[in-house]
């Protein structure tokens, strides 16, 4: 199959943020075609089931419950997921120590307690599991500690008039304006200050957000989700003015001299 040995090289990491990539890169398009029909901060637009561009059935939900979706966990509570690798070790019994990576099932693998789902749970409900289970047979009183060595699992992607758009991985509760601090703030030269965040789990549904609204106290700063797709609006007139200061002979002159 074309491509087969690369892809069969990339890491799973590396593979579950290509995906994001590819979807980000169409739902751009639909960002961008979407700015001038959508309405008011907040206001949530579903497209067409057909996959057209037009834009039907708007409705305003309440200010701040527009992107409410889907359950919001306890606050700063991060789920375990595939393709997360997980520092794990028992206290004084080093023979037990390991660091895994949680399978596409789910499951990780450990000495004496062979697989377990951990895929959906926090690292202490990890730990009072994996505690039951060699308590029940082979340990007495174990004190297991888990610690989240690389966050893959929950990956949101940003694009669009960003300073350093890209993909992120979740850490815990995560809003919007600090995941657009996490791209390096918009890029003022040519954004128009709005955002389209795209909830992945619907694929239908995107709703536009204005960041100096949030920043001002007039709109919530809405709480953003793994598989989200946020799109930073940039204006027509700023980006043309932008590439005109940079084609000018003094900004070539600057940069000529800094090197």
């Amino acid at each position: 199959m074309c491509g087969g040995p690369f892809i069969r090289s990339l890491s799973k990491p590396a593979i579950v943020v290509m995906e994001h990539l590819v979807l980000s890169g169409f739902l751009i398009l639909i960002a961008t075609a979407l700015v001038g029909c959508s309405g008011s901060n907040g206001e949530f637009v579903e497209l067409k089931a057909d996959g057209g561009s037009g834009v039907s059935n708007a409705v305003r939900p309440d200010q701040g419950t527009a992107l409410a979706s889907r359950p919001v966990d306890a606050p700063g509570a991060y789920k375990i997921g595939y393709a997360d690798v997980l520092d794990i070790s028992v206290f004084k019994v080093p023979e037990l120590t390991r660091t895994v990576e949680v399978a596409e099932s789910g499951t990780i693998n450990l000495p004496l307690v062979g697989d377990v789902f951990v895929a959906g749970k926090t690292v202490r409900d990890i730990e009072r599991d994996l505690a039951k289970k060699l308590e029940a047979r082979y340990l007495q009183s174990p004190q297991v500690t888990v610690f989240v060595k690389e966050f893959n699992s929950q990956l949101v992607t940003v694009e669009g008039a960003v300073k350093k758009p890209g993909v992120h991985a979740l850490k815990g509760k995560t809003t919007l304006l600090q995941l657009i601090a996490m791209s390096g703030g918009v890029d003022r030269d040519i954004s128009d200050s709005t955002v389209v965040v795209f909830r992945n789990a619907d694929r239908q549904r995107q709703t536009k957000f204005d960041i100096d609204d949030i920043h001002t106290g007039q709109t919530q700063d809405p709480l953003v989700f793994p598989g989200d797709v946020v799109v930073a609006n940039s204006s027509p007139l700023k980006s043309a003015w932008s590439e005109v200061i940079k084609g000018s002979p003094a900004a070539s002159t600057a940069k000529a001299a800094t090197h």
